[in-house]
């Protein structure tokens, strides 16, 4: 770290503790050269990941989004809050382990209707109309028969 003082290359920490908002650590250093001390913070540098729409647009991946749309198709089921976090979380764990940082709306979609098929048929159903976008009647009786 340069010292703002001397413009000195090293320094040596003092003391580190949270930033007030937990966003953050405040670091403490002094100067070898000047003995000056000086603040500094550190904070995690987040790349957002991006969902590739179906109609080409670009949007930031938001896992309030993604609970609610889930939540929706699970509304009136007895599905615990917690099983519908999890798969948002899993969401999440796959989009950070991808080397890309872009992900289709498709592949989201896919991924929550497999989990929502082993979890409830109903949400599944419900979920798949949405994100499929049956047209007729006659689409949503074959996604129904597939199930029975």
């Amino acid at each position: 770290m340069i010292c703002p003082y001397c413009d000195h290359r090293e320094s040596k920490v003092i003391d580190s503790r949270d930033s007030k908002n937990g966003f953050a650590i405040r670091r403490r250093r002094e100067c070898l050269s000047c003995q000056r001390r000086f603040t500094t913070y550190e904070k995690i540098e987040e790349i957002p990941y991006m969902v590739v729409k179906k109609d080409g647009r670009r949007q930031r991946f938001s896992s309030e989004n993604l609970l609610r749309g889930i939540l929706r198709s699970c509304e009136k089921r007895p599905i615990p809050l917690s099983e519908l976090e999890g798969i948002v979380e899993e969401v999440e764990n796959m989009l950070q382990e991808r080397p890309e940082k872009e992900i289709g709306a498709a592949e989201i979609g896919k991924y929550v209707m497999n989990k929502l098929k082993s979890l409830d048929k109903v949400a599944y159903v419900r979920f798949a109309s949405v994100y499929r976008e049956f047209k007729d009647v006659k689409e949503f009786k074959k996604e129904l028969e597939k199930l029975l």
